[in-house]
């Protein structure tokens, strides 16, 4: 019988160190250690990152048809820029679908998604603290994809994800304001507590309101 076991192994590294590449170069484009039109250098980034060419290869072509790279032929990767109207429209499609998760996760949640919800929360007062942004970023798109998995809705948790983090260049640039991530605190604090109350109005009203002041933060950033 044919032993696949080194074969299968080797897939699987495979697949690892390309996720790896894809997280790292993806988190150094959100928090803009690889600014907006910044060009990579793919050998550079290779070294840097201590992996193989080819899992980071294949990474930069993935956040291409994410849109966070182009990818020129014959002349090499490009952070892609996105403008401030581009962001503005896409806040104004998040916000309605922000509102419908929030409508659908209050007919469909149990009390096991609040206490998810209200577990990722409790580590923002320590990140405020220490003033991690990057961890205050990663609470912000746990909270998020929490109440889209209390909505039981795939299709619109797989678009708001993708709304989230093509904006989260932006987002990191704003949780620079002063005070900005404190309101952002509070503000998921009476999101929650709405949906707690099974609140819709107050919920609908609270999501609203928080991704107005992302909108608001946006253009005084910027």
């Amino acid at each position: 019988m044919l032993d696949t076991t080194d074969t299968s192994n080797s897939v699987k590294g495979s697949a690892s160190l390309r996720e790896l590449a894809y997280a790292q170069i993806k988190q150094r484009i959100i928090t803009c250690q690889l600014r907006p039109g910044d060009a990579i250098n793919e050998a550079q980034l290779t070294q840097l990152l201590g992996l193989g060419r080819t899992p980071v290869h294949q990474a930069l072509h993935r956040l291409e048809m994410e849109g966070m790279v182009t990818i020129l032929p014959r002349k090499g990767v490009i952070v892609t820029a996105i403008s401030l109207n581009d962001v503005l429209d896409m806040i104004d499609v998040r916000v309605c679908n922000e509102q419908l998760c929030v409508k659908l996760a209050l007919e469909r949640a149990q009390e096991s998604d609040f206490i998810a919800m209200r577990t990722i929360l409790e580590r923002s007062p320590a990140l405020l603290k220490q003033r991690d942004v990057p961890g205050l970023m990663d609470v912000d798109l746990q909270f998020h994809l929490a109440i889209s998995a209390a909505a039981r809705n795939r299709v619109l948790a797989g678009l708001l994800r993708n709304l989230h983090e093509k904006q989260a260049r932006f987002w990191f640039l704003t949780m620079s304001e002063m005070h900005h991530s404190e309101r952002i605190y509070e503000e998921h604090l009476q999101i929650l507590n709405a949906m707690e109350n099974r609140d819709s109005e107050a919920a609908i009203h609270a999501i609203h309101h928080h991704i107005d002041d992302f909108r608001r933060a946006i253009i005084r950033t910027l």
